[in-house]
C-alpha cells in the first residue's frame, strides 16, 4: 500500500443529535452545490443507528431534488428473508426513500441469488464512476461497511462476500436488531474499501460510548488493516463527526 496520506478532518459535537444535524447539513450543502452543476448525484449510504440523525437531516432538506439522487447501500446480509427489517436496504427504504416520497432511487443488492453472483451483480450496478458522497459509520471494531479487521485496503473487486467476525455480529445484538448472536447472519455482501474511497467526499457519523475505542484507534493510528477506519486517511476529503462520548480520547 503506497497511497498518499491525508489529514482526517475531525468535527466534535456535544451529543448524537447535534452531530447528526451537523453532518446532515454538511451532506446537504455538498449535494445542493453539486446538483447546481450536474444532472444527478451518486451517494453511498451506511445503514445503522449511528446514521439516523444524519440521514433524517439530509432528507428533510428542501433544497435537494431527490429525484436526481441515486443511492446505493454499502452492505447487506446473506440468508435473511427479503422483507426482514434488519436488511439494510429495507432499513434505508424506511429512512430515505419513504421520507422523500419515493423520489430518491435506492439501488438494492439482490441477496437472494448465489452469494458470489450477488456481489458481482452489485459491482455491475454500481458501475465504475466515483460516488459524489459516501455517508458511513464506524463499527465497534472500526470496520467500514462490513470490512472487518484485517481489512483488505487493496481489494481488487468493488463488492465481495465476507464472513462477519463475532464483534460485528455481537454489535447487531447489542443495538437491538437481533435477539441473540445465533440469529445474526454469519455472511454478507459488502462494498470493499477501495470502492468506498472512490468518492469526492466521505462523511463518517460516529456517536456513542461504544465507538470510543474505534474512534481513538482511527484518529491516532496510521493506516492499518487491523483498524479499518484508518483507511479514511487515504482519502483527501474525509470527515469524521464524533460526539463527546465517542471522541473522549481524541
Amino acid at each position: 500500500m503506497t497511497a498518499a496520506l491525508h489529514p482526517l478532518t475531525l468535527h466534535r459535537h456535544r451529543g448524537a443529535a447535534e452531530l447528526g444535524q451537523a453532518a446532515g447539513r454538511h451532506a446537504a450543502d455538498l449535494l445542493a452545490e453539486l446538483l447546481a452543476q450536474q444532472d444527478s448525484v451518486r451517494v453511498m449510504l451506511g445503514a445503522a443507528p449511528s446514521q439516523e440523525a444524519t440521514l433524517a437531516t439530509l432528507v428533510a432538506n428542501s433544497r435537494i431534488d431527490f429525484s436526481r439522487v441515486h443511492a446505493f447501500h454499502m452492505d447487506d446480509y446473506l440468508g435473511l428473508d427479503p422483507g426482514a427489517p434488519q436488511g439494510f436496504a429495507n432499513w434505508l427504504a424506511d429512512r430515505v426513500v419513504r421520507p422523500t416520497g419515493g423520489r430518491l432511487r435506492l439501488h438494492r443488492m439482490d441477496t437472494s441469488m448465489e452469494p458470489a453472483a450477488a456481489a458481482a451483480a452489485y459491482e455491475q450496478a454500481m458501475g465504475t464512476a466515483d460516488f459524489d458522497l459516501v455517508l458511513l459509520g464506524l463499527g465497534q471494531n472500526a470496520h467500514l461497511a462490513f470490512n472487518d479487521p484485517p481489512a483488505d485496503f487493496d481489494h481488487p473487486r468493488a463488492a465481495a462476500v465476507v464472513a462477519l467476525d463475532q464483534v460485528s455480529r455481537q454489535q447487531q445484538v447489542d443495538e437491538g436488531h437481533f435477539p441473540d448472536l445465533a440469529a445474526v447472519p454469519t455472511h454478507a455482501v459488502t462494498v470493499t474499501i477501495p470502492r468506498l474511497l472512490a468518492a469526492r467526499t466521505l462523511i463518517a457519523s460516529v456517536p456513542g460510548r461504544a465507538k470510543r475505542r474505534a474512534v481513538t484507534a482511527t484518529v491516532h493510528g496510521e493506516p492499518d488493516p487491523l483498524v479499518p477506519g484508518t483507511a479514511l486517511k487515504l482519502h483527501p476529503d474525509a470527515h469524521l463527526y464524533v460526539d463527546e462520548e465517542a471522541g473522549a480520547d481524541v
